[in-house]
């Protein structure tokens, strides 16, 4: 997440740790005749399906809305499942594990998707797709706090998301951030005062604030420039299922799929907001 994705909770419940919670993300297709090869020769960790690794919520990423899990990197995956003739399946797993590529390599999951910034550090343990989307931190503040930018938190109770790469950027920078679980914990903790600002990804609170009671609370003083580019991430060496994900993000550029998705989870689209990268960069 702006991420160091990524970037969540440092506990979850016992039963998410080690089952997770499966959930079907709306793609629909055959059920695969019971192979585990897909289209081009990928293999998949269940037949019939793409099974997704995230971390739930992340609006406007990843989110459960009605009992169905929906967002940008829903939608993205969702046409890499299509282009392999299968339906995609999310599976709810802390977010620790994709830094270190645990449910990957376990065979739970073919592919993690989860706002995750591409890192050097998280790159010694996965493979990242080419670069979907540009991302930048945002300093949100309670209206009423007198804060004005990012050189007025020093001092203040300020909130992040754990294992994210805004909790990093704000540790660098001289800051003791409290950490939140998720992204919902964060934006409570704000709303309750227990801290007066947030340091985390952009889009997420672009999300916060379409509600009219967050808006009338919450201002933005500050947008950081971090340089952070998310990507999909597979196992070390699954080079079919990455060329499946990167042809699939790069299609969907081509034919403004990309952008119509962008549009309706995230905003107005500009064209130099959005990575057109050939290859992951490393921020």
């Amino acid at each position: 997440m702006n991420t160091v994705l990524g970037r969540r909770a440092r506990v979850l419940a016992a039963t998410t740790a080690t089952a997770g919670l499966l959930l079907v993300a709306g793609c629909s297709s055959d059920d695969g005749g019971g192979s585990k090869t897909a289209a081009g020769g990928v293999r998949l960790a269940k037949a019939g399906q793409l099974t997704t690794c995230t971390h739930l919520p992340y609006p406007p990423f990843q989110s459960e809305v009605d009992g169905k899990v929906q967002g940008f990197d829903v939608s993205l995956v969702d046409l890499v499942a299509k282009n392999l003739g299968v339906k995609q399946e999310i599976r709810d797993t802390p977010f620790e594990n994709f830094k270190t590529g645990a449910f990957l390599n376990s065979g739970d999951c073919d592919l993690a998707a989860a706002g995750m910034t591409i890192t050097a550090e998280r790159k010694k343990n996965v493979d990242f797709s080419v670069p979907y989307f540009d991302a930048t931190q945002a300093v949100l503040v309670d209206s009423k706090s007198g804060i004005t930018s990012f050189a007025g938190l020093k001092g203040e109770k300020v909130g992040a998301q754990a294992q994210t790469t805004g909790e990093d950027y704000a540790r660098k920078k001289g800051l003791d951030p409290v950490s939140f679980e998720s992204s919902d914990a964060v934006l409570n903790g704000l709303r309750t005062g227990q801290v007066k600002a947030v340091v985390i990804d952009y889009p997420v609170v672009q999300g916060w604030l379409k509600n009219k009671a967050n808006a009338a609370a919450f201002k933005v003083v500050d947008n950081l420039d971090t340089g952070e580019q998310y990507g999909f991430t597979v196992r070390k060496g699954n080079t079919k299922l990455l060329a499946a994900v990167d042809k699939a993000i790069t299609d969907a550029k081509a034919d403004g799929t990309y952008k119509k998705l962008y549009e309706q989870w995230i905003g107005p689209y500009d064209d130099g907001a959005s990575t057109a990268s050939a290859s992951p960069s490393v921020s």
